[in-house]
C-alpha cells in the first residue's frame, strides 16, 4: 500500500490538511494506522474531534505508537474518546 485510498475531493480545506498529515507521519507504521483511520472516518469527524486528532497528531510518533500498542499509557489529556477509536480502529484488518 502507497497511501490514501481516499480522494481528498469533497472535503473542507481542515480534512484535506488533517488527511495528509495523516498519511505523512514520518513512519511507516503509524502512516499505516492513522492513514487508513482518516481515510475511513475523516469525512464524518465532528469538529471537536478534529480538535482531537489534531493534538493526537501533534505528539511524537513513537509515544502515540506506543500508546496505540498498549506498551505506554497516554497522557489523559489525550486519551480521549477518539483515541479509543483509533485504537479500536487499528486492530481490524480494514483491507480484508
Amino acid at each position: 500500500m502507497t497511501g490514501t485510498t481516499r480522494s481528498s475531493g469533497g472535503l473542507d480545506d481542515r480534512r484535506k490538511r488533517l488527511l495528509f498529515r495523516c498519511w505523512h507521519r514520518g513512519t511507516r507504521e503509524m502512516d499505516l494506522i492513522l492513514g487508513r483511520f482518516a481515510d475511513a472516518e475523516v469525512a464524518g469527524l465532528r469538529n471537536d474531534e478534529l480538535d482531537e486528532l489534531e493534538r493526537l497528531i501533534d505528539l511524537p510518533d513513537p509515544d502515540l505508537y506506543a500508546a496505540l500498542t498498549g506498551d505506554k499509557p497516554l497522557d489523559p489529556e489525550y486519551a480521549g474518546a477518539l483515541f479509543e477509536r483509533i485504537k479500536a480502529f487499528r486492530v481490524v484488518d480494514h483491507d480484508a
